[in-house]
């Protein structure tokens, strides 16, 4: 054995290893940012003491404990776990029954579904994750709605996917700017996203407008994501569409979950419905989709035991009672603010969210929405969320999920914040003085 050579090995070994630690956090993480965070995290939020604070800015329907879930949504959960049977792994997937409850659920004449076309997910965040990692790869684009749910370019970004921002119009109660988001497409946009009913706008299709996204859809052979976890919260009076219920050709993966229509946000059950039209979608994206959900195992088993009780039994009341409240809450909001000079309101139809414009030029003391409902918080201890967290500068969101009376406060706070703060344009004050 020639030692001389083995020694040379093992020195050229010890020179190879690091000298000193050198820990980096990875592109993915550092490319990650949930801009709502960014924003709230940035704020100076500093109420003011002789008022309690009304929070209008958390899309959770339990902060205030007044809309808890119906007892039989609770009590399916209690037997789930009495029957000893969800306490071990499922399919990555979810259960073979619990995706057919599903399947079962949403099926329609004119988008059939089976259990093979569910997957279950921790959440409809999780579901939308899928979606996007699915149909996307790094330099290919999606387009998303503007004002939008965060999330989207949060995940897109992190994943090396542009985000291109298609126009919401408000004065047509935030109808899709079809000119526009057809303008964006190009040889790499894989998915385009659809959030209806709206967060943050509150706003529900008509069935001939999501007709004539799914034509823009077919004509340029893009896919849809459907975020449709607010599906059915629309109020009394108005109706909700599927989009895959309105597609012929347009493969839809739809995403949805318990969290905002049965009120449980903190029980982590989403699905991915797949509407594969014409067969666009194939084997491939169906086996992707299961290969990602491996990645975690899968949604929480004690809900997944409880899903038939939970879409079988809940009472029609139920959902009837919800939809009633956040209506009346809308109605009262809209009336109490829509009067008050400076601001400009559109009148939502579903969901839990109202979209409230400042016209900046009459509140000369603030820049922009972030700091208008800084000051908002310090004087009046009302917080709003600045809509430039959905990209959507010199709006605000309120959430309509509170109790009325406090509804009733916050809009009347709102109120004497803006006439302490409104000033008119010089043109205003050139007319009020001829």
């Amino acid at each position: 054995i020639d030692l001389s050579k083995s020694d040379h090995v093992s020195k050229s070994k010890q020179k190879s290893r690091r000298q000193r630690w050198n820990i980096r956090p990875s592109e993915i993480s550092i490319n990650t940012l949930n801009p709502i965070r960014a924003i709230v995290d940035g704020m100076k939020l500093s109420p003011n003491p002789g008022k309690p604070m009304i929070a209008l800015s958390i899309g959770d329907p339990t902060v205030f404990g007044n809309l808890p879930t119906d007892e039989k949504v609770t009590q399916a959960l209690k037997d789930a776990i009495d029957s000893h049977k969800y306490n071990g792994y499922a399919p990555s997937v979810g259960y073979q029954k619990s995706r057919d409850v599903v399947a079962n659920f949403y099926t329609c004449p004119e988008a059939p579904l089976e259990a093979e076309d569910v997957v279950l997910t921790s959440g409809c965040s999780q579901a939308i994750d899928l979606a996007i990692t699915v149909l996307c790869n790094p330099g290919d684009n999606i387009l998303i709605p503007c004002p939008g749910f965060s999330l989207y370019k949060t995940l897109a970004v992190s994943l090396g996917i542009q985000v291109k921002l298609y126009n919401l119009l408000p004065e047509k109660s935030w109808e899709i700017d079809l000119q526009h988001m057809e303008s964006l497409i190009d040889d790499r946009t894989t998915c385009l996203i659809i959030n209806n009913p709206s967060n943050p706008c509150g706003s529900v299709y008509s069935k001939e407008h999501l007709q004539n996204v799914l034509s823009v859809a077919s004509k340029n052979c893009i896919p849809i994501l459907a975020d449709e976890i607010y599906g059915d919260m629309v109020f009394p009076g108005c109706k909700y569409q599927s989009m895959a219920s309105l597609s012929s050709d347009v493969p839809i993966l739809a995403c949805g979950g318990l969290a905002k229509r049965w009120l449980v946000p903190g029980w982590r059950m989403g699905w991915i419905l797949i509407h594969d039209r014409n067969q666009i979608f194939g084997k491939e994206i169906r086996q992707g989709l299961v290969h990602l959900s491996q990645r975690i195992m899968g949604a929480c088993t004690i809900v997944q035991g409880a899903i038939e009780s939970i879409l079988n039994d809940t009472p029609q009341e139920f959902y009837y009672r919800t939809l009633s409240f956040l209506k009346s809450n809308s109605e009262i909001c809209f009336s109490e603010l829509s009067t008050v000079p400076g601001l400009t309101l559109v009148l939502p139809a579903g969901a839990m969210y109202l979209m409230v414009g400042i016209e900046m030029e009459h509140f000369p003391e603030f820049q922009n929405d972030v700091q208008f409902t800084e000051r908002l918080v310090t004087e009046q201890s009302v917080f709003c969320l600045p809509a430039t967290a959905f990209e959507y500068p010199n709006y605000f969101r309120i959430v309509v999920t509170v109790p009325e009376e406090m509804m009733m406060e916050a809009c009347a706070r709102i109120r004497e914040f803006c006439q302490r703060h409104y000033r008119p344009c010089s043109q205003d004050s050139n007319e009020l003085d001829q």
